[in-house]
């Protein structure tokens, strides 16, 4: 295939830099991609996954590898405090009539499925590295490395992530990214027969669900208000999080408290998001998933349009005839439906905060969720 750019870079090794290289690589692009971290490591338990991330996966080729070893179901069971259910959420069937309308899988896993991809599909992968200087002309860009390599390409793209070295240095009065807040304790437990789908309990001030992730696991997180982002010991993560789920009323939750334990694999994390306003690029480097569009996890849609965002470039780039015409063609696809991401996002996090209308925010995710299922 022709494309308007013949060899490209690729910064960062999570899921939406993995994602470019993988569809780049089916055009013949020549792809080189750096990440910093030497064991090539993705962080966290699990992650819920949308349909539109599912249709994701069937476009890269890791849907059936996602299916055997995470797990995939319809719908999303919410209800409230005291255990009185409030409704079950559709998830449109959009990747295939064939495939449910969501999922979950462990972080880890996900990461691993979209690392062998990337090495199948002939990417040059360089582990423990990053770029120290980008310099560029109308026809390409210049890259130094921190391994002393240098390198020239047609692209550069940013993937690396939240607090982006690559945004800092093409945008360095970008807006830092703002905590919501909010934050979020996770956590993986054997699974219980009843978990077969994604549910989720809303109180007062905090919010529980569960998922399962495979067929032996479970993950469990909780979304809890903290007017400031300071750090909590380790050594505290099992009594406060046992702590945070003693008000809830429901069988399965309590279930869940009851088997907690060192071996549960505790995280928290401060929820924190940004919204890069366009351009995403300065001439022949772009930025992609995180590093423009960070956002909290309530629409459990942040992998999905980092995903999708490789995608559309990689579509573009074939359609277009120059790099400048694919990025704004890439942009113009990408921003309203990454901003009503983090924005929806963003206002289910304030309408828990505030206990606020739980009605305004099921419909929010349900109108959410019916935006991501139409075309990217």
């Amino acid at each position: 295939m022709m494309t308007a750019a013949h060899k490209v870079l690729i910064i960062g090794g999570g899921f939406s830099g993995m994602s470019a290289a993988i569809e780049l690589r089916k055009r013949g692009v020549e792809v080189d991609l750096v990440e910093i971290d030497p064991g090539w490591r993705s962080y966290g338990a699990g992650i819920s996954l949308g349909g539109a991330t599912l249709r994701a996966f069937r476009t890269l080729g890791i849907l059936d590898e996602f299916l055997r070893r995470g797990a995939a179901f319809d719908g999303v069971e919410i209800g409230l405090q005291n255990g009185m259910h409030v409704a079950t959420l559709p998830t449109p069937r959009v990747a295939g009539a064939d495939v449910p309308g969501g999922g979950s899988i462990m972080r880890p896993v996900l990461a691993a499925i979209l690392a062998e991809a990337t090495r199948a599909s002939g990417a040059d992968v360089r582990l423990g590295c990053s770029f120290t200087t980008i310099g560029q002309d109308d026809a390409g860009v210049d890259v130094g490395f921190t391994d002393g390599s240098t390198g020239r390409y047609d692209l550069v793209i940013g993937a690396d992530g939240l607090y982006s070295k690559t945004r800092a240095t093409l945008f360095p009065d970008a807006p830092a990214p703002r905590y919501s807040g909010q934050g979020v304790w996770r956590a993986v437990l054997p699974r219980a027969p009843e978990v077969n789908r994604a549910a989720m309990w809303l109180g007062p001030k905090i919010k529980a669900g569960v998922s399962p992730v495979s067929d032996s696991e479970i993950y469990l997180y909780v979304t809890e208000d903290r007017v400031e982002n300071v750090h909590i010991d380790p050594a505290q993560f099992l009594p406060m999080l046992r702590d945070l789920l003693a008000p809830f009323d429901v069988p399965v939750l309590q279930d869940v408290r009851a088997k907690l334990d060192a071996s549960s694999q505790i995280i928290y994390r401060p929820l924190e998001g940004m919204l890069l306003p366009r351009p995403w690029n300065r001439g022949r480097v772009v930025l992609i998933g995180d590093t423009v569009h960070a956002t909290t996890p309530h629409l459990a849609s942040g992998a999905c349009i980092g995903i999708e965002d490789a995608l559309v470039l990689a579509d573009e780039l074939e359609k277009a005839t120059d790099v400048a015409h694919a990025l704004h063609a890439f942009q113009e696809r990408r921003w309203e439906r990454c901003r009503m991401v983090v924005e929806n996002s963003g206002r289910l996090g304030d309408i828990e905060i505030a206990g606020g209308d739980k009605e305004e925010h099921s419909r929010i995710m349900r109108e959410s969720l019916m935006a991501l299922a139409q075309p990217i």
